[in-house]
This record gives C-alpha cells, structure tokens and sequence, in this order.
C-alpha cells in the first residue's frame, strides 16, 4: 500500500496536468511581445480547450463520481473522483477568471490601436441604421425564437451554442423567450462596422440582437426587455448502441444525434442575468445544484474569438510562406524524388502541397495501380478527398480507411464515406473498439515485372488547413521492407482477423509498447556498461504509466532523458534517486506543437522514429498506430538537429514540473532563441 502510495505521488494527475497545459495557452494571450490580435485568438483557443474538456474530460469524471462501483477508485496521483472533480472545479474558475481579465486587458490595449468592440449602447445613428438592416438580411432569416413557459416541456437545444434569454416585463408578469445566436461563415460572430476614419468598430452579433429586440417581439406588450446570454454544455461521450442489426456506421450516426442530445454537464451564464431568470433555466435543464453552474460575463462561446476580425495587419502574426523543397520543383515528379532519396517534410515549415502533389501524381500515373490511406482527420473541401476521387476515376484501385470515431468530426467523416463511395472508392469502416489513428498511404506502381511501394508515414492528419498552423513530420520511402509492411498493415485493416507482422515499421496495439520497452531497457543496458546513452523524445502527451515506470527506471539507471512535451505529462522529473536525469520542457507558440518524435542513443548506433502516437494508454493499447524507424542518415541528423533547436528555445519554452507552475526557460546568454522562427530559417538554409 505504501509503494502503491508513493508512485501515486510520483505521478501528475492528467486531468490536473492538462489544465497546466491550457494555462500556458493563456499565457500566450497574455504575453505582451505576441501581436495584439493574435494574443485575442490564444483566447479563442483557450475557451475552444476549455470547453473540449469540460465535455470530454470533467463529463467523465461526473459520471464516475456518480457511479457507485467508481467511486473509491484511485485515479492518477491517487485522487477519487469526487475529489479530483472539486480540484479541477476550483482549477477552471481561476482559469476563467485569469482569462476574463486578459481579454478586458486586451480590449483596451485594442483601443490605442483604434479598434473598439462596442454594444448597442454606443452605436452611433448611422451604426444603428446599418445594424438594423444586417438584423434584417444576414440576421433575422437565421433566428428562432421560442417562448418558454414554466408549464411547457423545454425543446431541445444544442450543445455547445450561445443563447439569449428575452424577459419581457410588464408589471409582475413576465414572458420568456430563447434564441440561439446563430453563427456560421456568412453570419460571423463579428460584424465590422462603418466607422470614423481613425478608428475601427466592431460588435457581436449578440449585441445586434439585443439592438433589435423591440423589431422582434413587438407583439408583445411589455414596459421592459433585456436579454442574457447562456450556453449548456452537453457529454460528449458517443453511446454505441448494440443493435446488432445496426451498420457500424448507423450506429455512428445515431450516436452523433445522441450527443447532441447529451445529458447537459454544465450551465454557463451571463452573472447579471435576473435570478426568476436563471431559476428557470436551470431546472428546465436539469441543473439541480449549484455545483455546475457558473455565472461569467456578458459574452460566451468565445471560441469565436479565434476567428477575430482581421482588421489591422500589423496587429497580426506573420508566418513565412512555407518552403518548397528545391528536389521537388513544380513540374517535376515526386514519385522519382522518392526513389531517389527519402523525403522528410515538417509542416507548416515546408509545405502541404507536396503531399498534395504526391497523391495528385498517382491519381494520373499510368503505372499506379492501387492507393491505399487512413483518414482520420480532413479539411472540408478537402483536396486530399478530390485526390482520391481522381484516382478510381482514372481506374485505379482506391481504399481507403476512415475512422468514424475521431471526436468531434464524426460528421465529416460520414460525409466523407458517402462521396468516397459515390465515386466507387472502397471505403473500409473503423474498426469496432479499436480506432485507427495512424497516418499512413502506400502508393503501388507497376515498375517493369515488379510492384514497387511509395509509402508515406506521418504524425499529424491529412489536412490542408491544419497543416499551416499544426507542426508535424511526413516521411516519404520507396524501402521495399517499408513497403511490404504497409501492405500487412492494410491487409489486416481489410480483415481484422488477419495476423501479420512487420519488420520496420512498429504498430499499435500489438508492437509497439514491447518494441520501445525493448528499446529502453537497451538503453538501461548501455548504461549499465558505461556507456552514453540518452532518450530524447517529443509527444503531444505523456500519460501511460507503464512508459513512464519504464523512464523512472532508465533514469535511475544514468541514461539521460529530454522529453519536450506540449499538453499533458503524468511524469515528475527531477526527483531525487527517481527522475533526476529526466528534464521535461513544453514548448507552446504560434504553430500548435503536434509532430512525435523519439531518438535513443543505441550504444553509438542512434536509432530514430516519427510516430502518430503519444505515450497514452490509449495509443498504446486500443488504437492502430504507426510509427517508422528513420533508416536515411542524413534525415537522422536532421531529427536530431530539430530536436536541438527546440531543445534550446528560451522564449516559448516552459519548465514542466509537479507544481504545474510553467516557468518559462531561463535565457542564460544574450542569444534569445524561440525555436519556430529557427526551424525555419534551419530549413530554408538546409534546402536541398
């Protein structure tokens, strides 16, 4: 029990740690050296964060705490749910409370700038007249509003939505009516108004409702009217049915529907709201106690706040155009510089579009037979998908692996699956109870009397948009070993029950936890006999306990640890007769920190991978991932080179730590090195 006790000690609550990360995500905001308008969208990511947790993480906990076989259970650090729930409860109101202040902070601060985010209240005539007429063209044909009565059943109303409570007053009577602000492309969140010369005025769209509240419920008798927003958040838990006469993906679709319908997990709601008001809200919702309700400001879904009128560019971040491999010129083909040489791409420093370029040339090559991909994540509109669809239409064999369980884009997805399959694309459905959240293409082309495999192994989605703000690596190879696995990988994907195995690429479930065991405990042995050894590593998260048993032991053994980790990290580095040969840093900046990556020193002999997997539980043990040993030497350095850099950063780098305290890295000389703008200028120098 004491042993027990003390390893819960020796590890970071995740739920805790993560809620460290979205701190440093604030801080961004906060930094007065990032450009004005870019610390507001840190705002928007922080709240869009803020509120993926509550529905995703904090529901979690609720359930736990509310079920009796769960209640005792030790989760890590040692916490019982209940207690971890006040914790992250407490952790979140500071949080919201630090946030509110930034973004106060960061409207006046906008004002020295000329720019004003105004009400109804401080419209001028001519502001007035064009609101009203917005009301009426982009406004009113997208409003519903509904009366609300204390004796009617409440209609539905969506998850994660921003709402306006109209009470309409006259005498002691009162009428109550709900409108969801409506948001979307051509009706934004923000509507730039006709201003003077020297300064810019913007207003919610909430505002602009609020102003035109008299034009929309005139028939109604009332001395006063005022209006307060709120929004409910739902479980985003996806219930799969066991309806055995149910498709997979039918049981996707209903799930989606269901979470829309969620149990509601969280009321959040304007603190000057009338208390009748809020009253009914609340058990109309269901929200019996206090305990998850929270009054905040005027304005929620800030979210929104990411997409920010861009109204001065030079309150703006500048990002460098991404760079063109110079081996890769506009006309000539991939497929060859692929032969020739493995490619290494690091978004958004390099470009997306040479994987573009990559399917593009195979959907029209006369030689290629068959394209094979996982798809976990894509853009709307998604040029990836145009690739594909291009390719069976040239005839070639098209399959494709979607995962219906990528939270929160389940919609795209189905979306997908159905237009894929319309252009007689063979599209493989998930896999039950085991997601596919490898980033993998294999390309066959007739070579002769040969087959030959291209293969592309990357850490981040196959999206366009994302690509130009997510860092992530994409390995290119012809490597016929390389090949051959991706073909046993894809094989089983078609058939589940197929065995197979792989002689360089590692995979999820079934590989790849023994195989970096393995490669750890050779390190252990290294150091052992004395040698150098070192581990450095870079994840989204470190969570797994197991992994993490394994470091401490590699530690206290003398091999040197670095792990540059961004979101959540269970592991305490730095303890004595522990940890202390592992150093822990975070790095958050203008691009989100996305790309995985491990190197061990290997007696001498480095080895080196780039994965789609995080040291999780869940990445280890219940999803298809993928992770490929870099077998180019040139492309070895470059690894170890770029995990250098970011190991040096003294600007955006954080120290991770047990007290979640997010130090920034102290500068001990005068060279400031902020280690995006240096990969940059790495790769731009390095462009062969």
């Amino acid at each position: 029990m004491q042993r027990f006790y003390y390893f819960c000690k020796m590890i970071n609550n995740r739920e805790l740690s993560w809620l460290s990360f979205n701190e440093r995500v604030l801080q961004e905001a906060k930094d007065e050296s990032v450009p004005l308008l870019q610390r507001m969208r840190f705002l928007g990511i922080f709240s869009n964060n803020q509120d993926e947790f509550l529905k995703v993480r904090v529901a979690n906990l609720i359930r736990m705490a509310s079920l009796k076989e769960y209640k005792k259970i030790k989760l890590t650090g040692g916490y019982i749910a209940e207690d971890l729930l006040k914790l992250v409860n407490s952790k979140l109101e500071v949080l919201q409370q630090e946030f509110n202040n930034t973004y106060d902070e960061i409207l006046l601060e906008l004002q020295t700038h000329g720019i004003f985010v105004i009400n109804e209240h401080e419209l001028n005539n001519e502001q007035k007249e064009f609101c009203k007429n917005y009301y009426s063209e982009i406004i009113s044909p997208r409003l519903v509003p509904i009366l609300i009565k204390k004796s009617t059943k409440l209609p539905f109303f969506k998850d994660g939505n921003t709402y306006l409570a109209v009470q309409m007053k006259k005498g002691k009577t009162s009428n109550l009516a709900i409108a969801e602000i409506p948001v979307s492309s051509s009706c934004p969140r923000f509507v730039v108004l006709p201003s003077n010369e020297n300064r810019k005025d913007i207003i919610f769209t909430d505002d602009i409702i609020r102003l035109c509240l008299d034009d929309i419920f005139f028939m109604f008798n009332y001395d006063s009217i005022t209006a307060h927003a709120f929004k409910i958040l739902r479980d985003a838990q996806l219930n799969i049915d066991d309806d055995v006469s149910k498709s997979f993906i039918e049981k996707i679709e209903k799930s989606i529907e269901y979470r829309q319908h969620g149990r509601p997990i969280r009321l959040i709601y304007d603190k000057d709201m009338p208390k009748d008001v809020l009253d009914i809200i609340s058990v109309k919702f269901g929200f019996r106690s206090n305990r998850f309700v929270n009054g905040t400001g005027r304005y929620h879904l800030m979210k929104d706040l990411m997409n920010f009128p861009k109204v001065d560019l030079s309150l703006e971040s500048k990002n460098p155009k991404p760079i063109n491999l110079n081996r890769l010129k506009h006309n000539s083909s991939i497929i060859s510089s692929i032969r020739e040489k493995d490619i290494l791409l690091n978004y958004p420093y390099h470009t997306f579009h040479h994987f573009i370029q990559f399917l593009s040339e195979a959907a029209i090559d006369q030689k290629v037979e068959k394209i094979c991909i996982t798809l976990y994540r894509t853009a709307e509109r998604s040029k990836v998908i145009n690739a594909l669809i291009n390719a069976a239409k040239n005839g070639k064999k098209v399959v494709v692996l979607i995962e219906l369980m990528a939270r929160f884009d389940e919609e795209q997805n189905v979306e997908n699956i159905a237009l894929l399959q319309k252009e007689g694309v063979k599209v493989i459905l998930s896999i039950e109870g085991l997601k596919v959240h490898s980033k993998l293409v294999l390309v066959e082309r007739r070579e002769g009397t040969q087959t030959k495999g291209y293969v592309y192994v990357g850490t981040g989605n196959f999206n366009e948009k994302t690509a130009q703000v997510y860092s992530d690596f994409g390995l290119f190879t012809n490597n016929s070993e390389v090949a051959q696995d991706a073909r046993e990988v894809f094989g089983f994907l078609e058939n589940t029950h197929k065995k197979f195995t792989c002689k360089q690429l590692v995979v999820s479930p079934y590989f790849m936890r023994s195989k970096f065991e393995k490669d750890i405990e050779r390190e252990i042995a290294f150091a052992k006999k004395g040698k150098k050894t070192y581990i450095y590593a870079k994840f989204n998260s470190l969570t797994d306990e197991k992994m993490i048993k394994f470091l401490y032991k590699a530690s206290k053994a003398g091999v040197n640890i670095k792990l540059i980790i961004r979101g959540a990290c269970c592991l305490v580095p730095q303890v004595k007769n522990l940890s202390e040969n592992i150093e822990v840093i975070s790095i958050v900046d203008k691009y989100l920190e996305h790309a995985r990556m491990i190197i061990f020193g290997n007696g001498g002999e480095e080895k080196s991978y780039i994965l789609s997997a995080d040291w999780m539980t869940r990445n280890l043990d219940r999803r298809v991932e993928v992770a490929i040993p870099i077998l180019d030497k040139s492309i070895q350095k470059t690894l170890k080179d770029v995990f250098k850099i970011q190991w040096s950063d003294n600007v955006k780098a954080r120290i991770s730590d047990m007290n979640g305290e997010n130090n920034y890295v102290q500068c001990n000389s005068n060279e400031k090195i902020r280690s995006q703008v240096e990969l940059y200028n790495y790769y731009l120098e390095n462009n062969k």
